[in-house]
């Protein structure tokens, strides 16, 4: 063989290595903030030999972000901790359609984008938390969200604010549910029974009920989930062993249900690692590593919460609205918001 043919092929194999480490790599631009979401990318890694690329912020800042960059952005994937913000994205155009047959066999109906553009890799319940001390088991037996507008918990209820996307989606979920004009009705009440100014997180709530500075919150199972296991240090673990937690609406709708999700964005540059990285998150493996990490709950039927969700009950009705409609009618459930007071 001449010294041409040699170098031509050498010259081949080098490209074809240099395009090879290019896409052996799937970016992710994420607003979840666990650790234990860094073992995920390790292992997918070490199963797959693609690389993570991991670009991790606030939900609202990664999406301006993605907003800016547009057609230029390197982002293959967006995971975000509410539907309401994949509707975001979906709506201005920046997903494509999810394709695998394994995705779209495992994930629900009712957990899924239109067009299939985003799908839920796990679920998040909110509930009420109360103080078993100071609230009656009549009081609390059978409570629905609709109850939480009764003056009987006139100043004696905690929430996040009005800004966060959990409480947009919840008051999203009622009015798909029963319309505007009722949902802001059951918003005047729920507002008239703050116990004080919305202030904090999901966590702020239920420490303020443990307190005794409240008798109920609204608050994701998940959070006392990270409180009870001592990864926010024994203080919290001790203010959430103080709680009791009821999953509202048994008798109606069932217990309001959002998802953390991802989709696929239009110009992904390795859109084929893209999909198989979320292929891998529905594993029942990874799905596992999931719910006993964050506390959330799987996206499959066959794989159970954590132990320390688990105790608070698994058998729940939950609310089958489909995830899309948070997003749909978010705009109008921020507007609400605002006029009834919920600052």
């Amino acid at each position: 063989m001449s010294d041409f043919y040699k170098f031509i092929i050498t010259f081949l194999l080098l490209i074809s290595a240099f395009n090879q480490s290019f896409s052996d790599e799937v970016n992710v631009y994420t607003s979840r903030h666990y650790d234990s979401d860094n073992a995920i990318y390790e292992d997918f890694t070490n199963s797959t030999g693609i690389k993570v690329n991991i670009i991790s912020g606030k939900g609202k800042a990664l999406m301006e972000r993605l907003r800016l960059e547009g057609k230029n952005s390197p982002a293959d994937l967006f995971i975000t901790s509410d539907a309401g913000n994949l509707w975001k994205i979906q709506k201005d155009g920046m997903f494509r359609e999810i394709l695998s047959e394994k995705i779209i066999g495992t994930v629900p109906d009712n957990a899924r984008g239109p067009n299939n553009e985003w799908v839920g890799i796990a679920k998040r319940s909110r509930v009420v938390f109360y103080n078993p001390n100071k609230v009656k088991e009549s009081e609390i037996k059978d409570l629905t969200y609709k109850d939480l507008a009764s003056p009987k918990w006139k100043g004696r209820l905690v929430v996040r604010s009005s800004g966060n996307i959990y409480n947009q989606s919840l008051v999203a979920s009622l009015i798909s549910s029963i319309g505007i004009e009722r949902t802001e009705k059951w918003a005047e009440g729920l507002v008239k029974n703050f116990a004080r100014k919305p202030q904090g997180n999901d966590r702020s709530q239920i420490i303020a009920v443990a307190n005794g500075e409240a008798d109920i919150a609204i608050a994701n199972t998940y959070y006392i989930g990270l409180m009870l296991s001592g990864e926010k240090g024994i203080d919290q673990k001790n203010a959430a062993e103080k709680v009791a937690i009821i999953f509202p609406s048994q008798s109606d709708r069932g217990t309001h249900i959002n998802i953390s999700g991802v989709g696929i964005l239009k110009n992904a540059p390795n859109p084929s690692n893209a999909e198989k990285f979320i292929e891998y998150l529905l594993t029942d493996r990874i799905q596992k590593h999931i719910v006993e990490n964050t506390y959330e709950y799987s996206i499959k039927k066959n794989i159970m919460p954590s132990d320390i969700i688990a105790q608070f009950g698994v058998d729940f009705k939950t609310d089958e609205t489909f995830a899309s409609e948070f997003g749909k009618y978010n705009s109008e459930a921020v507007r609400l918001m605002d006029r009834v007071g919920w600052r």
